[in-house]
């Protein structure tokens, strides 16, 4: 079984409230030195069977047309070889 991530951002020309929030507060909270925050989402699809490119291609299909709004977002669609894993599942 293969992992497909799609990350998903807002457009740089889009205002992100959100991430101008965290962004504000991180001074406040001890932590210098960062000048930009930008919030995303991150959905993992567990693919069964190979991935291939017909997989990538619908893959890219339901990215486009379900999980971004791509008005406003871009997103990258991208294959994970090699699980790490899951602290939870390490320690079991």
């Amino acid at each position: 079984m293969a992992r497909v991530v799609v990350d998903v951002m807002l457009k740089p020309e889009i205002l992100d409230p959100q991430g101008q929030a965290v962004q504000r507060a991180l001074p406040r909270l001890g932590f210098q030195g960062i000048s930009d925050v930008r919030q995303g989402k991150r959905f993992e699809l567990e693919v069964a069977g190979p991935v291939d490119d017909a997989a990538l291609a619908r893959i890219n299909e339901l990215a486009e047309t379900f999980l971004a709004n791509t008005v406003i977002e871009d997103f990258v669609v991208k294959v994970e070889e090699d699980q790490p894993q899951k602290a939870e599942e390490a320690a079991k």
